[in-house]
């Protein structure tokens, strides 16, 4: 099968394409706070790091079918800051259950019962049992497509990372310990628990 997008006379459902073959994808769990003070928080799995120097990471919201912002993407432009929550597989179930169509006005952190702690620099919450946390201030957001299914990437300023003692061996986060999950295409989940190593050739 080939799918030529370059004939605009076809219409092909390349969602599934997309999300079905680049996998698995980290997933951020983004929090946020409106400009009344209500608490957000809601996955993300078009999720990267775009930037080491200065630390900066990626996430893009698909637009919904009405083509409104999700409040997220709100709340990042009225206050400026997140945190991003990285999701262990203890986390799973609390995270998928998050991101339901719930009203602005309700914190998903009640509805789905996360327990939060105060961040160190920002003002959004972060979630007590996530063992990875990066706070972060929106650098820039960038419009690919404000139509259904358009993207628009978030770019955010790392301003700080909470690491939960128990990852680091010798001061590097143990991707076993860490046990992150990442999204698959539909309803299924990968877990990063079968790992194996590959050294770098030397040319």
């Amino acid at each position: 099968m080939y799918l030529d997008l370059t004939d605009e006379g076809n219409k092909i459902n390349i969602y599934s394409q997309l999300v079905g073959g680049i996998t698995p994808r980290p997933i951020a769990w983004v929090s946020t706070v409106d400009s009344d003070g209500v608490a957000n928080i809601a996955p993300y799995s078009f999720f990267t790091v775009a930037s080491v120097n200065p630390p900066v990471l990626s996430v893009t919201q698909v637009n919904p079918s009405d083509n409104k912002n999700k409040d997220t993407l709100n709340n990042l432009l009225a206050t400026k800051e997140c945190v991003i929550n990285v999701v262990s597989h203890e986390l799973v179930e609390q995270m998928n259950q998050s991101c339901g169509n719930y009203p602005s006005q309700v914190s998903e952190f009640a509805a789905v019962g996360v327990e939060a702690t105060a961040s160190q620099v920002v003002k959004p919450l972060s979630v007590a049992a996530a063992k990875v946390r990066y706070e972060c201030r929106l650098r820039e957001v960038i419009t690919i497509s404000k139509q259904s299914a358009g993207g628009q990437m978030m770019l955010l300023d790392v301003v700080g990372v909470f690491i939960d003692d128990n990852v680091l061996i010798d001061g590097y986060i143990d991707p076993g310990v860490l046990n992150t999950v990442g999204k698959m295409g539909g309803n299924e989940f990968a877990t990063t628990q079968q790992l194996f190593s590959l050294i770098r050739p030397e040319l």
